[in-house]
């Protein structure tokens, strides 16, 4: 080991004095650009796209040197002419890769220029969000398309990529994998518009909540316990799924409850109605004739008679889903607490215990 670090103490030198200094001063362009963004958000700055591709094509320009001192430290002498003669294509590479972060850092910015301003006018961002990610991607996949341009093994798959047969080709090798199926499933849900960002859906009992993104694999949704679900296209495109925002927003909350079979019904239907009719939530959904014969506001029947109890639902209106919500909640706190009060019974399980002796000796000593 000694000897080798005695043959080879001006290598190491160079080596060391290359790459340590391109490390620092790719750590320090990275923590730099980031401590400017700092101060300028104290300022009131808000835009920083500029700042960071600027700091992306640095960082960008360190790897490509480092990689071309490395390639030509260790490549014997006399292949210097061999690399010498590629030196157009490390040129061509890093040309592409330039512009495909430009560009990739300028449709982003655009479309996150444009999805904010939607957001400050309140209308609905999803199909731009959705855009974004395409655009992202296509431009990505063109720079790697063209990268392999540069290889002549890679030239030929890479035309034929290009060309149209080389694309259908790719569709129906593709066809087949669930990639392609959450990728038809995002395009269907933002041209058929089903639900979109913002909306109150619900796939199923357990995944209710506001869609926060439709990308182009999964759409999220956080739930009222703040947790964000990641649900594939191909999946929630199978779903049958309740959107809350989807037309008129008022929502019919149903508000049931069981009663014993000895409990007075007149008493317990007129609690629930009060209580319903009392709630802040709860909205005018009456016609102007029901309204004129003076129907109740909130109805409330018999809905089945099951073996312990008489179930009882009251249909009360809110101008949507998280206000009925809240409004269901409510009531069934101030409807237990009426109930107790008036001597109307919720009936709970009970549970008769016989105990059977077989001993005729046991039958004797009784």
């Amino acid at each position: 080991m000694i000897e080798f670090f005695q043959q080879n103490t001006t290598a190491i030198y160079w080596f060391l004095g290359v790459i340590i200094p391109s490390i620092i001063l790719y750590i320090s362009i990275d923590k730099g650009y980031k401590k400017i963004i700092e101060k300028a958000k104290l300022k009131g700055f808000e835009d920083f796209s500029f700042i960071k591709l600027i700091a992306r094509i640095l960082k960008v320009f360190i790897i490509l040197f480092v990689m071309l001192f490395i390639t030509f430290y260790l490549v014997d002498k006399k292949h210097y002419g061999f690399l010498t003669d590629n030196i157009k294509t490390i040129t061509y590479l890093s040309i592409v890769a330039i512009f495909t972060i430009v560009f990739g850092t300028l449709s982003n910015t655009l479309f996150n220029r444009t999805i904010k301003l939607k957001n400050n006018k309140k209308e609905n961002p999803t199909s731009y969000k959705f855009l974004k990610y395409v655009t992202t991607s296509t431009i990505y996949i063109l720079g790697i398309v063209l990268a392999a341009l540069a290889f002549p093994a890679l030239k030929g798959l890479a035309q034929t990529a290009v060309g149209g047969a080389g694309i259908l080709a790719v569709i129906i090798g593709v066809a087949s994998q669930e990639a392609l199926a959450n990728l038809i499933g995002g395009f269907f849900i933002i041209v058929f518009k089903p639900f979109q960002v913002h909306d109150i859906i619900k796939v199923t009992d357990t995944m209710i909540g506001e869609v926060m993104d439709i990308t182009l694999r999964h759409t999220i949704i956080k739930n009222y316990q703040n947790k964000m679900i990641v649900i594939p296209n191909a999946i929630i495109n199978k779903e049958k799924v309740i959107n809350y925002n989807l037309g008129d927003k008022k929502c019919c909350q149903w508000i049931e409850v069981g009663i014993s079979y000895d409990s007075d019904i007149d008493l317990a239907k007129e609690i629930m109605r009060s209580e319903a009719e009392a709630h802040p939530n709860l909205i005018e959904f009456r016609t102007m004739l029901q309204i004129k014969n003076k129907d109740p506001k909130v109805v409330v029947r018999v809905v089945s008679l099951d073996d312990s109890s008489v179930t009882l639902r009251a249909w009360a209106w809110a101008k949507d889903y998280q206000h009925a919500f809240n409004m269901k909640c409510d009531l069934y706190e101030s409807i237990k607490k009426r109930f107790d009060k008036e001597g109307i019974e919720i009936p709970f399980p009970h549970r008769t215990l016989v105990f059977k002796d077989n001993n005729p000796n046991n039958l004797l000593n009784d």
